[in-house]
């Protein structure tokens, strides 16, 4: 029995008093190094049509002024957080991205890479963005400490966007399968239907979140160059 609706989220279940949960964060790597020495097949052609495909729209949302091979961080968030998202739908394992600690970590050593090179390297233009163009002087200083908060909450948004997506959907698949074992037959081909839908309705969700974040994060570091 479940002590509250919450527990599935829990990363404190333990088995013989070891931590087990976070191991599932790890595992994802373990889906990548085999393309390196397997004969390519048909997951590699198209997880590389992927590749190249993000690789070219971070390209332009970074502009021309981006380092050369800065796409491929937010290639490899986008990875990172789309193979956590999918292990969660797996019974008996954990979803990382579903706890704050996972998404808040993510998103804030992001931003404060991406504020500390801007103001260090380039602060006049960091300046500029507190002030948007043509605000007159009467209200720059409320543009200013509005155009801070903004910004200061911008990874709490996007951890908290990812977490709440990853909780919502699981919520439900846990409570219709709550359900399950007190309905009768007819009505339980029917919840299984609903379920499958969910399943995949929750691999959609998977790839948008991680697309979402790893855009959003592309559009943030664009403004510090």
């Amino acid at each position: 029995m479940m002590t509250n609706l919450f527990s599935i989220f829990d990363p404190s279940t333990n088995i013989f008093n070891l931590q087990l949960n976070w191991i599932s964060t790890l595992v994802g790597f373990l889906f990548i190094p085999y393309t390196f020495w397997v004969i390519p097949n048909r997951h590699l052609v198209l997880w590389n049509i992927v590749l190249n495909k993000l690789h070219n729209e971070f390209k332009n949302l970074l502009g021309s002024s981006s380092f050369n091979g800065s796409t491929f961080i937010f290639i490899s968030l986008f990875s990172f957080i789309m193979f956590n998202n999918f292990l969660g739908l797996f019974p008996y394992i954990f979803t990382s991205t579903s706890h704050l600690t996972i998404s808040l970590s993510i998103t804030l050593s992001l931003w404060l890479g991406f504020m500390l090179y801007g103001w260090i390297s380039n602060s006049q233009h960091m300046f500029i963005h507190l002030i948007p163009q043509g605000t007159p002087g009467v209200l720059m200083p409320f543009m200013v400490l509005i155009e801070t908060i903004s910004n200061v909450i911008r990874p709490g948004t996007l951890a908290i966007r990812l977490m709440a997506n990853m909780v919502a959907g699981h919520l439900l698949l846990t409570l219709l399968s709550n359900n399950g074992m007190n309905m009768p037959i007819y009505l339980l081909v029917f919840l299984i239907i609903i379920q499958i839908l969910l399943l995949t309705l929750e691999s959609a969700i998977a790839i948008i979140q991680s697309y979402v974040i790893s855009v959003l994060s592309t559009l943030y570091s664009s403004e510090v160059n």
